[in-house]
């Protein structure tokens, strides 16, 4: 089981650009597919980005192609989202996810993965 705590949220007005970590306890953090979700107040949980184990691919939800950004270093354990172009909708909680790559087959799916931070929060003002 890897530990995964978020950060970097916060409050921010449209247009602006905010960048979440996502750092795990696991040294084997390069075993694992890292997914960024979220889930808007009242809404269910949905699917951001994904980044395959040494960052070779990655997969976005199409709401946020061409303003987020999603990345990772290995070496220190962390994961990245950065986000550009923030938009009122974009508000939520968010929260990354990560999961043994042998167990993943499509990295959008959040019943995919077994480990999840507690999310931290990102809200977007017009």
């Amino acid at each position: 089981q890897v530990q995964l705590v978020e950060s970097g949220g916060g409050l921010v007005q449209a247009g602006g650009s905010l960048t979440l970590s996502c750092t795990a306890s696991e040294r084997t953090f390069a075993a694992y597919i890292v997914g960024w979700f979220r889930q808007p107040r009242g809404e269910e949980r949905e699917f951001v980005a994904s980044i395959t184990r040494h960052g070779d691919s990655t997969d976005y939800e199409d709401s946020v192609k061409g303003r987020f950004t999603i990345s990772r270093d290995n070496a220190k354990n962390t994961a990245y989202l950065q986000m550009t172009s923030l938009r009122p909708e974009d508000t939520a909680v968010y929260y990354c996810a990560a999961q043994r790559a042998f167990k993943v087959s499509s990295g959008s799916r959040r019943t995919e993965y077994d480990n999840w931070g507690r999310g931290t929060q990102v809200a977007v003002s017009s």
